[in-house]
């Protein structure tokens, strides 16, 4: 189209220089609902999930030495974040919460991963 052009409404609707329209918002949400319908079939699978509060080293004799009691000295600080591994791999940072009578986690942040 030359600079400085006029163009009909009739015109730029024919024409292919506009970019195509937004999906209309019930498209979307069949969209959206067929991709959790399509999640059905994964959730009965299985997923080891760890929250690691911390870690530390011990030579096998100051293991054998732990008893009812013993207290080890971890590498995070009181109220630092613990980390959320699903399968071994890093997927969220949270905190530790009290629910009811048992211990809990809350995600405070997602972590992204490079990987697809």
């Amino acid at each position: 189209m030359a600079e400085g052009e006029d163009l009909d409404l009739e015109e730029l609707e024919e024409g292919t220089d506009t970019p195509a329209a937004e999906p209309a918002e019930e498209e979307y949400e069949e969209e959206q609902g067929r991709t959790a319908a399509d999640l059905e079939s994964v959730f009965d699978i299985p997923v080891k999930v760890s929250a690691i509060l911390g870690k530390s080293k011990l030579q096998v004799s100051e293991l054998l030495k732990l008893s009812n009691g013993s207290v080890i000295e971890l590498n995070r600080k009181v109220g630092e974040a613990i980390d959320i591994y699903v399968n071994n791999r890093l997927v969220a940072r949270g905190e530790v919460v009290v629910v009811e009578d048992r211990l809990g986690v809350t995600m405070t942040e997602i972590i992204k991963s490079d990987r697809h």
